[in-house]
Parts: structure tokens; C-alpha cells; sequence
């Protein structure tokens, strides 16, 4: 697989703007925190209403999640309202389906009036099984469609011509090219006042009548208030580590030699498989996502990318493997994003835990905050507020995630190989023991090595190797790392421990 563009399909040929990083302190009426779309969204919104917004993105513009989706803009998250109607009610169930609808709504007439190239394109989206196990779940689901008057229902065929024992569909949905979209409101927020700076890392906030975000440089930015969207908050006065958890999922990009169907599809058993087309060089191509598991386990990534590309020559054909990416997810405890004012801090906002459907999610999100920001009513807020802890189905999970993480703990401290002796792999991470700790090592072709200690600076994990990414990956929390060491994903701030000094051998 060494010949595919291992880059998501978003960011082929894009030309987003780049913006310099904070070199001075600065004063503002919001600070956002993060350059996905939330943060992009937000900003936009706020802009619009004329607030003055300086936006802090740790790397480069959806350079994280958002530039790594499958791009489904869509309010059927898999087999969800049946789910919601029981541990919720019904009507916080249509609530979080409305909620999700008006953002797309409001996308699409944004696309629409503003005509942002963008391949929008309009779709109807299908959960479906072969499984009889699954088939009773998806009747439940098409019947909470009725009863939340969800436009579908159960589907007797699908455009996709495969056997199935059961499916549901949600019409009038939506998929699109989300940096081509965002592209457009990252210019109006700069033509219009806003202030972006990227390769800029906040690691703290200062809190008062004015709050202040603190950068890894020491800068401050001061504002009315502060928008937290870094997909995990780097401000975690709330514990997010212990209310939410991480997920993996793969994605790849094939020219198929069968005819490519209409709709978005997802199937309702495991292993996932996440179905659309997408436009590449003027032809239709297929994306097929799935294999997630938590992060910093599970089998090798390459592993994950083979399923798949086994799948798709099954299902399509495969003429050629264009694109395989990656992404990473928070899964909060109740399957609701925490989106709104962090508990008694009425200038502090925060966004996360979209699991695996952040686009309507986080556009959901931006409407959402930029309403509280502006003072103005909003109808999602109680369901979305980040200060609930509901007990069903919340608590029992809770206490078998963190029993987990202590195992992992215990796990990594003891579980590493002696490989002193050893010709170190090129391109490719591996454990070693290192004057008796337990430690990571990477190769570069040029025979440079990389050393790093795995013990994760968030709270002591040790990290696995992510060879899909190249990245040292923790399992309790979701933190990431460069082979050098750097923070790829929070939660962890702080750099892995370097060790010696890089040499060449």
C-alpha cells in the first residue's frame, strides 16, 4: 500500500488560507480555540453578527477531525432514536433530530445562496442489516421515525442492489467536500475583521470577569469570553478524560469498476462499513469507512485499511486504491455531544464528544453557542448541556471504562520487549527497553532514530504503536503522538519525554 495517498481526499489539490501564529498579547470580545469546523463555524456566525473573533488553531486549519470525516452531513446516526427514546424521552429524542436538521438546513442554504463549490449534493441515507440479530433493532428504529415524524421510514429497496434482511431510511439528507465549505468562511471571517493564527497552542485559561487563554509561548488573549472546540477541550477543569472516550475508524477512497449507487449507506452490525460517493478529477469515486475500535488497541492499523479494501472489491470491484486516512472520535458517556456553558463559568463555552457524526453535530454546535454568546434563547440547550450526567446508560459504562484504564496502566507498565540487540525496523515504531524503561523507537529512512519515553504526559499511560499513522497512541484517553514525540491529539499538553539524543546509526 506504500503507493496510495495516504492524505484524506479533502485536502487534495484544497487551497485553504494559511494564517502566520500569535507572536502578541492580544484583547478581543471571543476567543475561539480550534480550527475545525466547529471553531470555523462559530467564528463565522459570530463575525456575521459583528463581534470582534480571534480564532487559535494548535496546527493548520481542519487539519484534525474535520479534515479527516467521511463528510456525511446527515441526522441518521445509525440506529439512534430508538436508543434516545429509551434512555431519554421522546421528546428530547426529536429534539436532538431537529437539532441536527437545522444545521443542515442551514448549510445547505448557506451553500446554496452564497454558491460555494462545494459538491454539495443531495441524498437519502440508509441504515441497513443482513443480520437477523440486527433486523429487530432497525424495525424499532424505522418505527421511532414515525413516531418522531421522521421523514422515511422503514425501506422495502434500496439504490444499492444487495440483499438485506432489513433498512430504514432518513430522505432529504446530505454530502459535501467540507474543506471546500469551509474555505469560504474561513475567507469571510478574515475579510471581515476576524483574526485567525495557527501553529498557536493554548494550554490554559486564566478565569474572571474577563477570561484568558494562555499559549504554550506564555502569549495571553483576552476576551468576553472563550469558545472551547480543540475536539478533546484542552481545558479540563470538568474531567471530559473521564466522561468520554476515543475511537478509531479508517477510511478509504476507491475508483470501483461497478457502477457506483445513489445514497449514503451504513450497515447496523460490526465491523462497520460507512458507504458514499465523493467527486475526484471530474469522476465519481466511492469512500468506504469503518473497522473502529477504542484508541490504542486492536489489531495493526494496515490490518483495518486490508478489511476494508477487502470489502470494497467484494461489494464494487476495486480499479485502484486512491486514499486512506484515518480519524479519531469522542464517544461521551450518553451518546450526546457536550456542547454549551461549562458548569458556573457563564464566559466559558465548550464543544465535544460528536462521535462519530461531527459534521451536523458541530454546525448543530456553532448555531448553539453563538446564540448563548449573543444572548439570544435556544431551544437544544438544557439537552446538549455539558454539566448533565445522566445515570442510564452513563454510569455502568463509566465504571467499566475507567476499570479498563486501570488495567491498561498496570498492562503497559509491564508489558515491553527487549530489543537492544536488535536492527531497528525502518519507518516502523517499536518498544525497546532503554537503560530499563520502557520505550519508543522510530527509524527514518536517512537511519536517523527517534526516542522517545511512552509513558503518556496526560496521566501515565504507556502508548502504543499506531503504525497506520505513525503516531504513539494512548488507550486510556485518546492522546497522540509524533514519532518525535510531539502532541498530535489531547488530551495530554505536554511533549513525550525525549530520550538521549536522536542519532543516526
Amino acid at each position: 500500500m506504500d503507493h496510495i495517498n495516504r492524505k484524506p481526499l479533502w485536502k487534495d489539490g484544497q487551497r485553504i488560507p494559511s494564517f502566520p501564529a500569535l507572536n502578541n498579547d492580544l484583547f478581543t470580545e471571543t476567543v475561539i480555540v480550534g480550527g475545525g469546523i466547529t471553531g470555523i463555524v462559530t467564528a463565522y456566525l459570530l463575525t456575521k453578527a459583528g463581534r470582534k473573533v480571534v480564532l487559535l488553531e494548535a496546527s493548520e486549519l481542519v487539519n484534525g477531525t474535520t479534515g479527516h470525516t467521511t463528510a456525511k452531513l446527515t441526522a441518521q446516526h445509525r440506529l439512534k432514536y430508538d436508543q434516545l427514546m429509551q434512555t431519554l424521552n421522546e421528546e428530547q429524542a426529536k429534539l436532538y433530530y431537529e437539532a441536527n436538521i437545522e444545521a443542515i438546513e442551514w448549510a445547505r442554504s448557506l451553500a446554496k445562496n452564497e454558491q460555494i463549490s462545494c459538491d454539495w449534493e443531495d441524498t437519502d441515507a440508509y441504515v441497513f442489516t443482513n443480520e437477523e440479530t440486527e433486523a429487530e433493532k432497525v424495525r424499532k428504529e424505522a418505527e421511532a421515525y414515525e413516531r418522531l415524524g421522521i421523514a422515511g421510514g422503514e425501506a422495502e429497496s434500496m439504490p444499492w442492489d444487495i440483499p438485506f434482511k432489513q433498512a430504514v431510511v432518513m430522505e432529504n439528507q446530505a454530502q459535501f467536500h467540507p474543506v471546500a465549505f469551509l474555505s469560504y468562511l474561513v475567507n469571510f471571517i478574515k475579510d471581515h475583521g476576524g483574526e485567525i493564527f495557527e501553529h498557536t497552542t493554548a494550554i490554559d485559561v486564566e478565569k474572571g470577569d474577563k477570561v484568558t487563554v494562555i499559549t504554550d509561548q506564555g502569549l495571553k488573549v483576552t476576551g468576553n469570553s472563550i469558545v472551547i472546540a480543540s475536539h478533546f477541550p484542552f481545558f479540563d477543569e470538568e474531567f471530559y478524560f473521564a466522561r468520554m472516550h476515543a475511537e478509531r475508524s479508517y477510511i478509504i477512497a476507491i475508483k470501483p469498476k461497478r457502477e457506483i449507487p445513489a445514497g449514503m449507506y451504513i450497515n447496523a452490525e460490526q465491523p462497520t462499513r460507512s458507504i458514499r460517493s465523493a467527486a475526484f478529477k471530474g469522476e465519481k469515486i466511492l469512500l468506504i469507512g469503518g473497522e473502529n475500535h477504542p484508541t490504542g488497541k486492536g489489531q495493526p492499523t494496515e490490518e483495518h485499511y486490508q478489511a476494508l479494501i477487502d470489502y470494497a472489491e467484494q461489494e464494487f470491484g476495486v480499479e485502484e486504491v486512491l486514499f486512506t486516512w484515518s480519524a479519531q472520535d469522542l464517544i461521551t458517556l450518553d451518546q450526546i455531544p457536550y456542547i454549551g456553558r461549562i458548569k458556573d463559568d457563564e464566559n466559558i463555552f465548550v464543544a465535544t464528544g460528536y462521535q462519530k457524526w461531527g459534521m451536523s453535530l458541530s454546525i448543530a454546535a456553532s448555531l448553539l453557542l453563538s446564540d448563548l454568546m449573543l444572548n439570544k434563547q435556544n431551544r437544544y440547550e438544557e439537552l446538549f448541556s455539558p454539566d448533565r450526567f445522566k445515570a442510564q446508560p452513563g454510569v455502568a459504562n463509566f465504571v467499566k471504562q475507567t476499570s479498563n484504564v486501570a488495567a491498561l496502566f498496570v498492562k503497559g507498565k509491564l508489558d515491553y520487549f527487549f530489543k537492544n540487540n536488535e536492527e531497528l525496523p525502518i519507518n516502523q515504531g517499536v518498544v525497546i527497553n532503554w537503560e530499563g524503561k520502557r520505550a519508543g523507537a522510530f527509524k527514518e529512512e536517512n537511519g536517523s532514530v527517534h526516542l522517545v519515553d511512552t509513558t503518556c504526559t496526560h496521566m501515565g499511560c504507556e502508548c502504543e504503536w499506531n503504525g497506520a499513522e505513525r503516531t504513539w497512541d494512548c488507550p486510556c484517553h485518546g492522546s497522540r503522538f509524533s514519532v518525535s514525540g510531539e502532541v498530535v491529539e489531547g488530551p495530554a499538553k505536554k511533549p513525550l519525554k525525549r530520550l538521549g539524543e536522536n542519532h543516526t546509526n
